[in-house]
């Protein structure tokens, strides 16, 4: 069976260790990932409260393209579109749930993609999150044939943040939504000890860390001493915004509270290609900001060297007053936001 893949911008950027896990992943379990050509942002969590047209024709022109480009890939029934990203996941399931519910919604949505030269016709597309693939179709049982390196020294402490299982979309009601287990039986098939986690679809603040410090550290705060306090090796996550958060302003949260969490982030992705014994480079290790040396040598891995720094730009000439420009960037094989 083939499904389209909806990356998503963070995975083009500060989340390609998600990608590129995901995709070595795939490979793996021969799960065939069909990239969704000239694919666009889906507006994150934002822009619906700003402009509802827009944002279901900005959500509604990936739908579009895949119902044009995934037609007949699964025998003939509904274009199948994989997302990793939670946010994304939400916002594509939740457009065409509303789309096939509110046939005005629809007709508006559709005038805008006129502009275009697109149409959705709703009802034509089915939205997965990817560990929902994974789990449900995939299975546990093929999941856990393909392991070749147990993680049975490591202590995981799952995390599905707030926009996995809540709202529950129609169709997509995998588990309990406010204490699910489906990420905590993957972790097992991979023959990681899974750690109590009450916290696991607590939020961990979105883009709070950009409106208020305070706000964002005590959510994070809160989240890192509950795995803390369970004895986590480490906290695996299905969100690049809730790894991005809790890796990158970790060490912002010791500061503020005086703690020393030294607690690697990680995706679900990368702990399956290390139970099935992929290179640890080849899954994105090494580019995580808290680092995973000590819960890789748990399972005998030696973290790979983090990346270079890119080079910084070269500074403007004194006196030059002629207006900046963007800067075009090289495209290495993956897809272009329009």
């Amino acid at each position: 069976m083939a499904y389209g893949y909806y990356p998503g911008c963070s995975l083009e950027h500060s989340a390609a260790a998600y990608d590129d896990s995901t995709r070595a992943v795939a490979r793996a379990m021969g799960v065939d990932l069909v990239e969704l050509d000239d694919w666009n942002c889906c507006g994150a969590t934002e822009y619906i409260a700003l402009s509802r047209t827009g944002a279901y024709a900005l959500i509604g022109r990936n739908l579009a393209l895949a119902e044009a480009q995934l037609a007949g890939k699964n025998g003939g029934g509904k274009a199948v579109l994989a997302a990793p990203c939670s946010a994304c996941f939400l916002n594509l399931s939740k457009a065409e749930h509303y789309v096939e519910s509110h046939p005005d919604l629809a007709d508006q949505m559709n005038e805008a993609l006129a502009a275009g030269g697109l149409h959705h016709t709703p009802g034509t597309v089915e939205v997965r999150h990817l560990v929902e693939v994974l789990v449900t179709d995939v299975g546990l049982e093929a999941i856990r044939a393909r392991v070749k390196r147990p993680l049975h020294a490591l202590r995981v402490a799952p995390y599905y943040g707030c926009l996995l299982t809540r709202p529950q979309i129609p169709g997509h009601t995998m588990d309990e939504a406010e204490y699910p287990s489906f990420l905590d039986d993957l972790l097992r098939a991979l023959g990681a000890e899974v750690v109590d986690f009450p916290l696991k679809t607590h939020c961990c603040g979105g883009h709070m860390t950009q409106i208020s410090a305070d706000t964002s550290n005590a959510l994070l705060h809160r989240l890192l001493k509950s795995a803390a306090e369970y004895r986590a090796d480490l906290v695996a996550t299905v969100c690049p915004m809730c790894q991005l958060n809790l890796d990158a302003y970790q060490s912002q949260v010791n500061r503020a509270y005086g703690t020393d969490f030294d607690l690697p982030i990680l995706y679900f992705t990368q702990l399956m290609g290390l139970a099935f014994g992929l290179d640890a480079a080849a899954l994105g290790l090494g580019k995580e900001i808290v680092s995973a040396e000590r819960a890789l040598a748990k399972v005998g891995v030696e973290r790979p060297a983090p990346p270079p720094a890119p080079a910084r730009p070269a500074g403007r000439r004194k006196g030059d007053k002629s207006l900046p420009m963007p800067r075009r960037k090289a495209h290495h094989g993956r897809a272009r936001t329009s």
